[in-house]
Parts: structure tokens; sequence; C-alpha cells
């Protein structure tokens, strides 16, 4: 039978679960990271056009030398992150800030993501590269690191998981982070290229519509998430 003290028991377990911002064991952290940073990896932007572009003439080769240029940039970028967080992690103050932008941030990603969607048949998907190189490596490596959206998406969506990854295991929950990130930049690449080298037409596709929705609504219940929990 229900009572007044087990109600409130059962309010105080629930708060406490929710009552930090990094509270993750290992399979929570892994499925977070892989499902927000997925929407990332697959969104199109400058190096996934760049990748098409160089994939119809090398085909995956030049998918994994993309993958490996992004690589450089990003870890490199991530690590910085890392150390400069991990003198501050434990304020409450920078806690909720973070919590607070990073959800906000993922919220409007994955609204964004979902209305480029379904927005036309080719609408936000398309984009144009106006560079050409022989090195796909430097290209690689130049799209990641000029791609202001890549920026700000470390320093807001990106934010809560460095966070979240330094109270599990400090720096070596960042490098267990970004290594449950990092595999699907080089799988999605790497398809990328071989399909356009068979000429298969990926933008545009009803499935890759549906992917990318379906990673919005993850992205919108994680932003919820980091919401929900900061302001606990």
């Amino acid at each position: 039978m229900l009572t007044v003290r087990t109600i409130s028991k059962f309010t105080e377990d629930l708060l406490l679960k929710f009552d930090s911002t990094f509270p993750m064991d290992l399979p929570s952290l892994v499925a977070m990271v892989v499902v927000v940073t997925a929407s990332g990896a697959l969104a199109p932007g400058p190096l996934f056009f760049a990748t098409i572009m160089h994939g119809t003439k090398s085909g995956a080769k030049s998918g994994l030398i993309f993958s490996i240029a992004h690589t450089i940039v990003e870890f490199s970028l991530v690590m910085v992150l890392a150390l400069g967080l991990l003198t501050i992690a434990n304020e409450p103050t920078v806690k909720l800030m973070i919590g607070m932008i990073g959800g906000v941030s993922i919220l409007f990603f994955g609204i964004l993501q979902i209305r480029d969607s379904l927005g036309s048949k080719s609408g936000a998907l398309k984009s144009r590269i106006g560079i050409q190189s022989k090195n796909p490596l430097m290209l690689g490596v130049l799209f990641t690191g000029l791609n202001p959206y890549f920026i700000i998406w470390w320093l807001t969506v990106g934010a809560p998981l460095i966070m979240e990854s330094l109270a599990f295991a400090s720096m070596a929950g960042v490098i267990l982070m970004y290594i449950a990130h990092v595999w699907i930049d080089y799988a999605w690449l790497t398809s990328v290229a071989y399909l356009a080298k068979k000429g298969t037409k990926v933008l545009g596709s009803k499935e890759y519509r549906i992917l990318l929705i379906m990673f919005g609504l993850a992205l919108i219940f994680y932003g919820l998430h980091f919401l929900f929990t900061s302001l606990l």
C-alpha cells in the first residue's frame, strides 16, 4: 500500500538519480556519445561533400583519408577542451552553464536537423564544394578546422559529452568518449565515398532522411535530459 513515506522515498530516489548532470555508467555513456555525435557526423557539411566529390574518383580510399584528416584536427580540439574543463569540471556553476548551454544547443540542432530533413526534396541538404585539390588530406584538415559549424558543435553540444567523460574516468574517459565517436566518422565517410564511386546517391534518399530524423529526435531527447538534470 502506498504511503506518504513511500512516495517521498521514491521521489527522493528519483531526484538522486538525476541530481547530477554527469552520472553515467559505461554503456550509457557510450550509447549517448554514439547517438549524439552520429547526428553531427551524418549531417551534410563541407567535408561530407568533399568526400563525395573525391569519392567519385577514388572510392573508399578518399573517405579514409578524409577521416584521418578530420581526426587530426578534431582529436586535438577535444583534448584542448578537456584539459581546460578538467580544472573547473567540479564547479557547480560551470556544470550548470555547460548543461544549460549544451542542452539548448542539442535541442536546437535536433530541431534544425528534423526541419532540414523534412523541408524539401533537396533543401538544406544541398551544397557546393568549389575547391579542387589533389591532396585530400590537406583538404580534409582545412574543411574541418575552418568549418565554424564544427567548432561551435564541440563548444556547445560536445562540451557536456566531455564533462560526462571527465566525470566518468577523467582524461581516460575523454579518450574513451572520442573512440566511441570517431569510428562513426570513419564508417560514414568511407561508406559515402564508396557509394559515390558506385554512382549511388546518398543525399535526398528516403533512407537518409529517415536516419537524420531519427537522430534529430534523439538529440531532442538528450537536450531535454541535460536541461532537466542541470536545473535539478
